[in-house]
C-alpha cells in the first residue's frame, strides 16, 4: 500500500481559518496605529506652522496677515507661510492646515482632516501652547476635556 503524501482538505481549511482570525484581530489595531502616525505627523506639523507664525510676528509685529497671500493677506485661512497640508513633505494630504483667528498679539491654528483621516476630529494649537485635539468630532478642539493630543487626556 502506498502513502500519500501532502495535506487534506480538512488541514487546508482550518489553517485558513486561523489565518482569518488572526487577520481579524491584527487588522483593526494596525488601521488605528496608521491613524496615530497620521496624526502625530500633523502635530509636528501644527508645532512647526506655529514657529513659523512666531517668525511672522517678529519680522511684522504681528500675527494677524499670516493667512491668504502675501499680495493680499488675511486674518484666517489658509497660510502662505507655512505648507497648508499635513504631512508637509508631500503625498497624500491627510490634514489642511489653516489659521483659525489671528490678532495682533494671538492665534488659534487648527489642523482639520481630510481623506482617509476625515471624521478623526480637528487639531488645534493656541499661541498660549494650549493643545487641543476634538476626538468627540464637534469642530472644536478646545471643548473641555479636549486639551491634550493623546488619545485619553488624563
Amino acid at each position: 500500500m502506498k502513502r500519500s503524501k501532502g495535506f487534506t482538505l480538512i488541514e487546508l481549511m482550518i489553517v485558513v481559518a486561523i489565518i482569518a482570525i488572526i487577520a481579524a484581530i491584527a487588522l483593526p489595531s494596525y488601521q488605528e496605529s496608521v491613524k496615530k502616525t497620521r496624526r502625530a505627523d500633523a502635530q509636528g506639523a501644527l508645532l512647526g506652522f506655529a514657529q513659523a507664525m512666531e517668525r511672522f510676528y517678529t519680522d511684522n509685529g504681528t500675527y494677524d496677515g499670516a493667512a491668504g497671500s502675501a499680495g493680499t493677506p488675511a486674518t484666517t485661512g489658509a497660510p502662505f507661510i507655512f505648507s497648508t497640508r499635513s504631512p508637509v513633505d508631500g503625498g497624500i494630504t491627510y490634514y489642511n492646515l489653516k489659521i483659525n483667528a489671528a490678532t495682533a498679539n494671538s492665534y488659534i491654528l487648527y489642523a482639520e482632516p481630510v481623506n482617509a483621516q476625515a471624521g478623526n476630529g480637528n487639531l488645534g494649537l493656541m499661541s498660549t501652547g494650549r493643545r487641543g485635539w476634538d476626538k468627540n468630532a464637534n469642530d472644536d478642539p478646545f471643548d473641555a476635556g479636549e486639551t491634550c493630543w493623546k488619545s485619553s487626556c488624563d
